[in-house]
């Protein structure tokens, strides 16, 4: 990997001259997120794989918010003398996207939103902020058994062992502090996002799983319902990490949308 001048690690590779799409992952993991899909990505497409602050090669930050990793994102693409981009985002990262689409519209040339919340319940929201609370004291592996459930489906955790232990071991290499810190955007950065004060115009594609118990197909069609003419596709069966665990069902229904908007 190759670093910023900020000390991000990022990975630009794919067709040179093409449009760029750049690839967002989420709380407590890396760019590796990625490795089943970029490929395809790349075959027709210029891709930018970055670690957020505090994950994989990346520095640690300052106080994490959905701003100062928007502020990351654009730092990299000013580097890298990119103006536009495709952006597509996986849990914190579908809200990080959002969030740099509401500051930078001019930036954006399409959006794709993939298992990201949104506005919960208060019951949810409690379990949620509990959880992170849950990290502050006991660290990544605070209940990390229980979140290895919630991504994925038991099934596939028997089947795929190297998988799953490739997972803890990416959510048990963070920081302590900055974990339990940016599992706090998570929990209550989604406010910033709920009937925000921009709009964002540009193509979307919001994605989530049938089963994902933090990021419903609810929450998926009620941030569609926030942009004009967003799509929406639900991926049965599935839990959080479905990206992960059915990478296919995920490839193609983006580069097909990627195809109609750039």
């Amino acid at each position: 990997m190759k670093r910023a001048r900020d000390g991000t690690a990022y990975t630009l590779d794919g067709t040179p001259g093409a449009p760029a799409v750049a690839l967002i992952h989420g709380l407590g993991l890396t760019h590796h997120t990625w490795r089943w899909h970029a490929p395809a990505l790349g075959r027709r497409y210029r891709v930018l794989q970055y670690d957020l602050y505090g994950h994989g090669a990346s520095p640690l930050p300052e106080t994490p918010s959905l701003a100062l990793f928007a502020r990351q994102l654009g730092d990299l693409l000013d580097e890298l003398e990119i103006g536009s981009a495709a952006l597509v985002g996986f849990s914190l990262g579908g809200m990080i996207n959002r969030r740099f689409a509401l500051d930078h519209p001019e930036r954006v040339l399409a959006l794709v939103i993939l298992n990201s919340p949104h506005e919960r319940g208060p019951e949810a929201q409690r379990r949620v902020e509990e959880r992170a609370r849950d990290s502050a004291s006991g660290g990544p592996g605070a209940n990390l058994d229980a979140t290895i459930d919630r991504w994925f489906t038991r099934e596939f955790q028997l089947r795929n062992p190297a998988v799953i232990d490739d997972v803890r071991a990416q959510v048990l290499a963070n920081h302590p502090d900055s974990y339990a810190l940016c599992r706090q955007v998570l929990a209550c950065g989604v406010g910033e996002l709920v009937r925000p004060a921009g709009t964002i115009t540009r193509p979307c594609l919001v994605m989530t799983a049938e089963c994902d118990s933090g990021s419903t197909p609810g929450m998926a069609e009620a941030i569609a319902a926030g942009i004009p003419g967003a799509e929406t596709r639900i991926v049965p069966g599935l839990r959080h990490m479905a990206l992960v665990e059915s990478p296919e069902a995920f490839t193609g229904p983006v580069l097909d949308f990627l195809g109609r908007a750039l």
